[in-house]
């Protein structure tokens, strides 16, 4: 399995851990920005690098330019994020798997704009799951249909929420609160702070699209 995983540019306090992703062989580095700044200095080589760079000083881009072959320079006026240009670059590689960190804290409207990205391309992407993560949270689209969700002790809260319209016939299993066949309308909170029992929860629904959070306690 590909699994990729993109690095951007937000506060570095923000990152998701890394070590659990340099320890897989089958994992994917790119930098998006500063993010590829960011790869280097926890000594991971970035296997791609995008963005227009802004935000690095003369000899911090000289260094991230020295630490793969595969660079992308971008003008600054642009219509995608640097963001953006890193995850479509990341579909290159037809992952079954993207995590996004470096997108929360800082600047709302660049996490704003994180989160629509990858809603719009998991739409498009039905089969790749893709996850944004950082230090304390993960969020993720699920798509009509049934989903298992494993157990982690990193994750204990489970929340859904409904993006853009309700989501109908949700049924949840294995979980300390259950449900069946009922509805998460938009603007709700009742589906706050879930937790899953045993290995594994589900939830299954027909209609929709659900935004799953996973936090730390």
């Amino acid at each position: 399995m590909t699994k990729v995983v993109v690095c951007a540019g937000g506060p570095k306090e923000e990152l998701c851990s890394l070590s659990p992703f340099k320890e897989q062989g089958d994992v994917l580095f790119i930098g998006a920005d500063r993010g590829a700044l960011y790869l280097i200095e926890q000594g991971i080589t970035p296997h791609a690098i995008v963005g227009d760079f802004d935000s690095l000083s003369k000899e911090e881009y000289e260094l991230v330019m020295a630490h793969t072959n595969d660079r992308q320079r971008f003008q600054e006026e642009k219509d995608e994020t640097d963001t953006d240009l890193a995850l479509l670059k990341a579909l290159t590689y037809t992952p079954l798997e993207v995590v996004l960190t470096g997108v929360t804290g800082g600047r709302l409207d660049h996490y704003e704009a994180a989160v629509r990205s990858i809603y719009r391309l998991q739409k498009e992407y039905p089969h790749v799951v893709m996850k944004i993560i950082n230090h304390a949270n993960m969020l993720q689209f699920l798509l009509p249909g049934k989903h298992i969700i494993e157990a982690d002790k990193q994750y204990r809260y489970l929340s859904f929420f409904a993006h853009e319209e309700p989501i109908k016939d949700v049924t949840l299993r294995q979980v300390k609160y259950e449900t069946t066949n009922e509805e998460i309308s938009l603007g709700t909170s009742r589906f706050t702070s879930n937790e899953i029992i045993g290995n594994s929860g589900s939830i299954s629904f027909s209609q929709g699209i659900c935004l799953m959070i996973r936090s730390i306690d």
